[in-house]
């Protein structure tokens, strides 16, 4: 069964846009450090300890999210050099191909689905 790598080059690189203008987004919307946002508040004559834990809850979350958009920008990429080098859709693992629904859900995903499940209870 024959993969069309042009689809799933524009999906990829539709959702590449997507989590480069969330990351975008997360470092316009916190443009300092943590350290300076808690040092603002701590600075205040209100200090409010529940102010400055919400305030680096808040900034945890975000370099979280940040990190992991992150890793799906490098899968992305590397799944793009995969359509390039005519490997697009084969497992990492076992060498099968992976499944076109998978590639729908997932189009960066390296591992056929049992391989991820694997991969999981590991």
């Amino acid at each position: 069964m024959s993969i069309d790598t042009e689809h799933f080059r524009t999906a990829l690189l539709e959702e590449r846009e997507r989590v480069e203008r969330a990351i975008a987004n997360l470092r316009d919307d916190h443009p300092g450090t943590a350290s300076d946002e808690v040092e603002e508040i701590s600075g205040t004559s209100d200090n409010h300890l529940a102010e400055t834990a919400s305030v680096t809850l808040d900034r945890e979350i975000d370099y979280t999210l940040e990190e992991n958009s992150g890793q799906v920008l490098a899968e992305i990429d590397g799944a793009l050099k995969k359509i390039d080098d005519g490997t697009y859709g084969t497992c990492e693992n076992c060498g099968k191909q992976i499944a076109p629904q998978r590639l729908e859900a997932h189009p960066w995903a390296s591992l056929c689905i049992d391989c991820a499940r694997l991969a999981e209870h590991r």
